[in-house]
Order: structure tokens, then C-alpha cells, then sequence
């Protein structure tokens, strides 16, 4: 008997948020959720999701010379939030549940992807490449700047107005790109 009470994916998959399974997963699933949900919780100056954030930093990890087990990384890093939705970072650090639930989430993710377990280094560089695209999404789509030091970045960003349906589509080319990668 599985736990708690499963949300129904585009796919239609009964995916249990406090029982993840690595069998549950469809690529499809992930990219089309992401695709569809916005960041900065919708005030942006317009659409942008979470899936085309996750192209950009692909981009930049790329730039940065990350190896394809670290791109998988960076691409599905908010893959769990394809299950139980994305929560801006200033309301998440009340939610010890929720981040609990993230990180099994996640965690199962990575194993599923061939990520596997994460070393505190190369969170930490995922969490940077995160941090830096975050900080230009900004500029760009807030017109509003942190008050810290802008970061260097390495790749050029996309914060065009784009399709859902081509990020999408261009998030499960790269999704399927990687995983061949890792089986090499």
C-alpha cells in the first residue's frame, strides 16, 4: 500500500508525493508541468516558467564546462516542483515539510536521471548557476536588481516571450539528449 494520497499526472500516472518511485516518472510529465508553471509566482512582466529557467541554466552550466551527469543536474534541479508545484525561496524556508518532501523528490529525480547522489560541491555549483540565471532573470523580467554583486555569467541567457509548447518540446529534446549521454 502505497502512502498518502497521489496527485494525477498529464500522463496520467498516480505519482504519491510521500511515496516517489522512480517507475512513476514520464519525461513528458516533467517537461510539460515545468512549461506550464510560472516563476517569481507570476510577476514577472510576463510569462516565464520553470522549465525555460532550467533550459538557461543548462546554458549556463554548459559554459561553464559542467560534465553531462552535472548538466542532468542542472536541467531537472526543480523536476520535483513538476509534482508539487514551485514555492518562491522567501516562503520556503517556512515550510520544513514541504522542503522534506522536495527533497525526497529531487533526490529520487537524480537516481532516476543517472545524477545519483550529489556531493556539497557540486550543490554548490548548481546552486550558483541557479543563483546567477535567477539574478538576470530579474534584471530582465522584474526590472529590479538584487542589492548583491552582480554575478558572472558565462552563457546568454533566453528570457524571450517563447511558446509553452517549444520549451516544452525543447526541454524534453535536451532531457532525452543527457540521458543518452549518461548511458555512454
Amino acid at each position: 500500500m502505497r502512502k498518502g494520497e497521489p496527485i494525477t499526472t498529464y500522463t496520467g500516472i498516480d505519482f504519491y508525493i510521500l511515496d516517489p518511485r522512480s517507475e512513476d516518472v514520464e519525461d513528458i510529465d516533467i517537461a510539460h508541468a515545468l512549461s506550464l508553471m510560472c516563476r517569481a509566482n507570476g510577476h514577472y512582466i510576463y510569462f516565464y516558467s520553470v522549465a525555460q529557467h532550467c533550459l538557461n541554466c543548462l546554458q549556463e552550466a554548459r559554459a561553464r564546462g559542467f560534465d553531462a551527469r552535472l548538466q542532468m543536474a542542472v536541467l531537472i534541479h526543480d523536476g520535483s516542483e513538476a509534482y508539487i508545484s514551485d514555492i518562491t525561496r522567501p516562503v520556503k524556508q517556512y515550510l520544513p515539510t514541504y522542503m522534506d518532501y522536495e527533497y525526497a523528490i529531487q533526490s529520487m529525480l537524480y537516481e532516476h536521471y543517472g545524477v545519483g547522489v550529489l556531493t556539497e560541491e557540486e550543490k554548490e555549483a548548481i546552486s550558483a548557476v541557479d543563483d546567477t540565471v535567477l539574478f538576470y532573470e530579474f534584471e530582465v523580467l522584474h526590472k529590479r536588481s538584487f542589492e548583491k554583486q552582480q554575478p558572472e555569467k558565462k552563457a546568454e541567457f533566453d528570457f524571450s516571450e517563447r511558446s509553452v509548447r517549444a520549451v516544452e518540446e525543447e526541454f524534453l529534446r535536451e532531457l532525452k539528449k543527457l540521458s543518452a549521454a549518461l548511458l555512454q
